[in-house]
């Protein structure tokens, strides 16, 4: 194993990204990034500088032929115990092949999640144009045909989650599990972030804009009517542009996040990796009691075209949730 290699296995292995790693060193995330490349090679007192904050000795990181780490602190032995779990391989073809899974899945992924927040516009619609006579629809009809519409878009969607999902299983591993590249791959997926980072800033950028502007349309009805029937086509349309904001939000984030997930940055360093594996049961708590108050207010009620609103609360406030219980987690 090469200089290069062991730089990224153990800044890995102690869950920092390369702008961490950089600070630590006194050098630019663009040296660490030349390092790990095998661009250049750190020099005697960086390398020095290196074993001490690894916790390894020179020799390890030296030579070639040494392949298991000497740990010189027992700082560096207590952070292993923590964290002894089986490290998954990943070769050059499985990330290739993993990339191009995820290429394929992004958009129909987006597609779906897309659905499901357009789903409900035909029956707020139908809803409303049932109570203007000149539409003559009867309120059992519009509620009739905007639940079949919702059902069989939900339909498509979760068809849709289904076949992505059964696409990308084998490699579900890259999320949640600690992973060792193969020599190359990460020069590799470098390069690919790096040639599509401008596109996943402008679907980025996009996405979020529209999600912004999606509330013109209800305060510009606000502005100039008090008619229900304009106020629910303006929530429709604030749907549409939430939906279209949506598309092109999560088709950057799934194929940049593939990327990070192969390189074990931004979310997916080694230390988060282990905080989301401890905060998966709370998690799960939190959305299956957010599903059974949604749909016993649903059913109670019957006004499945405003329980929806408790989706966006809901999705608010779990940042909230998480940073909270994490907090206890911690404490305790």
């Amino acid at each position: 194993m090469i200089l290069a290699d062991k730089i990224i296995n153990l800044r890995k292995k102690n869950g920092w990204s390369q702008e961490e790693l950089a600070e630590k060193l006194g050098v630019t995330r663009q040296s660490i990034s030349k390092y790990e490349g095998a661009q250049s090679i750190p020099d005697l007192d960086k390398i020095l500088k290196l074993s001490e904050i690894f916790g390894v000795t020179t020799d390890y990181l030296i030579k070639d032929e040494l392949e298991e780490e000497e740990y010189a602190s027992s700082q560096m032995q207590e952070n292993e115990s923590e964290s002894d779990r089986s490290v998954h391989k990943v070769t050059m073809e499985m990330a290739n092949e993993y990339l191009q899974i995820i290429d394929w899945t992004a958009g129909k992924t987006a597609f779906a999640t897309m659905l499901c927040i357009l789903s409900p516009i035909v029956l707020l619609m139908l809803g409303a144009m049932s109570e203007l006579p000149d539409y003559h629809i009867s309120e059992n009809a519009a509620a009739g045909i905007g639940i079949c519409v919702l059902i069989v878009l939900i339909a498509i969607a979760v068809t849709i989650f289904i076949l992505c999902g059964m696409k990308t299983k084998k490699y579900e591993f890259m999320e949640k599990e600690d992973i060792e590249t193969a020599y190359g791959v990460s020069g590799m997926v470098k390069e690919k972030r790096d040639a599509y980072h401008s596109m996943y800033v402008t679907q980025l950028v996009i996405g979020i804009a529209c999600c912004i502007c999606s509330v013109i349309p209800l305060f510009g009805t606000l502005a100039v009517s008090e008619s229900d029937f304009y106020m629910v086509s303006a929530v429709c349309m604030l749907l549409a542009l939430v939906a279209i904001g949506t598309y092109f939000i999560v088709r950057s984030a799934a194929k940049m996040n593939a990327m990070n997930q192969l390189l074990e940055e931004e979310d997916y360093t080694r230390q988060k990796k282990h905080e989301n594996r401890k905060m998966s049961g709370p998690v799960t708590v939190y959305w299956l009691i957010a599903t059974a108050i949604y749909l016993a207010w649903s059913f109670t009620t019957n006004d499945w075209d405003r329980t929806w609103i408790i989706w966006p609360v809901v999705g608010v406030l779990f940042p909230a949730f998480y940073a909270i219980v994490n907090g206890i987690r911690k404490k305790s």
